[in-house]
């Protein structure tokens, strides 16, 4: 159900003509760059995390990495990512096709300065075998992202 979630919520914006679906698995950024037909840092992975209790997701680009200091300075704690057996209830999407599309209403979604690099981007959509083609701009739009943060580093700055 949570491709269906996705792409109902994405259809519904008008972005149907953006998903794609594949016979592969994208259920890893090396996968979904291998099925998309791009290179990894563009994909952007939604990783999920527990803030004050409350689950939040941060969508990144695919070489990025959380930095812990910068996790840290932003939300005052330490990074704690949800345990694999939580993201599913806690988010709405199974681990491999996370994404910011048909998520439980109380998962805030920030976007980090890592993805601002590129013209297009493939976040996950809702299933292990599936992408959406989006400008960092629409992403933004179409995630309901509460803002935009840097609390990655690449792979230049380690």
């Amino acid at each position: 159900m949570p491709f269906e979630k996705a792409k109902a919520y994405l259809t519904e914006k008008g972005y149907e003509d953006r998903i794609l679906v594949f016979d592969v698995s994208t259920a890893t950024v090396e996968l979904a760059a291998a099925a998309v037909g791009t290179e990894p840092r563009r994909i952007a992975k939604s990783l999920t995390f527990k803030v004050d209790g409350k689950p939040i997701m941060i969508v990144c680009a695919g070489d990025a990495k959380i930095n812990n200091s910068k996790f840290k300075a932003f939300f005052h704690q330490k990074a704690v990512m949800l345990a694999q057996n939580e993201v599913e209830e806690m988010i709405g999407h199974e681990i491999g096709g996370v994404c910011p599309f048909g998520i439980h209403a109380d998962v805030t979604v920030y976007l980090d300065d890592s993805l601002r690099r590129f013209d297009e981007i493939y976040p996950a959509c809702g299933s292990d075998n599936s992408a959406v083609r989006l400008t960092p701009q629409e992403l933004e739009t179409l995630s309901g992202s509460k803002q935009w943060i840097d609390v990655c580093k690449l792979p230049e700055e380690v």
